[in-house]
């Protein structure tokens, strides 16, 4: 087995039986390029997990491929004109001929004030390679590689080392980690969930700023 990582949480898995890509999202790049896909998989609707605008044309070029998604991002999903299967956990399947189990079921808290939404992880070939999605679900299996989420809103460091304790892979990928270079998605946040009155300004690198 083999894993190509195009950035935050887009992940290629390169099994004997079939190459699946999962979560193509607006903070990774260069998976549109890839051909002869089995699969797109998708965790959840979060943009930075599905890339509206790449998505369409990289179905296009894998006519062959089955879109899987979670029950959250169904919506999204259909509003582009695609062909797609929602799973839920407990569910499993074969894509190209790779076992696949969906584990989980919920998005991490980002905040008490946000919806939790549906996410699903994705188990391949029966703990051969985990991707957990946003969540911190450990699955009763034994993990081989996981992909380890780095860096978000709702992720603190002490908590990924946790959570990479908890599933003892043999060996862990650090994934989910464009937000470190991009603080936007954290100012966005500050932003919407402020109290009244509090107004949040980025102050630009090296000038004078009047506040």
């Amino acid at each position: 087995m083999q894993i190509v990582h195009y950035g935050h949480a887009c992940v290629l898995l390169e099994t004997d039986n079939g190459r699946i890509l999962l979560d193509p999202g607006a903070f990774s790049a260069g998976f549109e390029k890839e051909r002869e896909l089995a699969a797109v998989l998708i965790t959840h609707q979060h943009f930075d997990h599905i890339d509206s605008e790449k998505l369409p044309v990289l179905l296009q070029a894998n006519p062959d491929a089955k879109l899987i998604v979670d029950p959250g991002s169904e919506e999204t999903v259909a509003k582009l004109g695609l062909e797609y299967q929602v799973v839920n956990p407990g569910d499993a399947f074969e894509v190209g001929g790779t076992a696949v189990n969906v584990v989980g079921g919920q998005h991490a808290v980002i905040h008490q004030d946000i919806p939790v939404i549906p996410n699903v992880g994705y188990l391949f070939d029966h703990g051969a390679f985990y991707h957990p999605g946003d969540s911190f679900h450990v699955p009763e299996q034994k993990v081989d590689v996981l992909g380890l989420p780095t860096g978000a809103p709702w992720l603190k460091a002490g908590e990924a080392v946790d959570f990479l304790r908890a599933v003892a892979p043999r060996l862990a990928v650090p994934i989910h980690e464009a937000v470190l270079a991009n603080p936007a998605l954290h100012y966005g946040l500050f932003t919407n969930l402020a109290p009244e009155g509090t107004e949040v300004r980025v102050a630009p690198r090296g000038e004078v700023h009047k506040v």
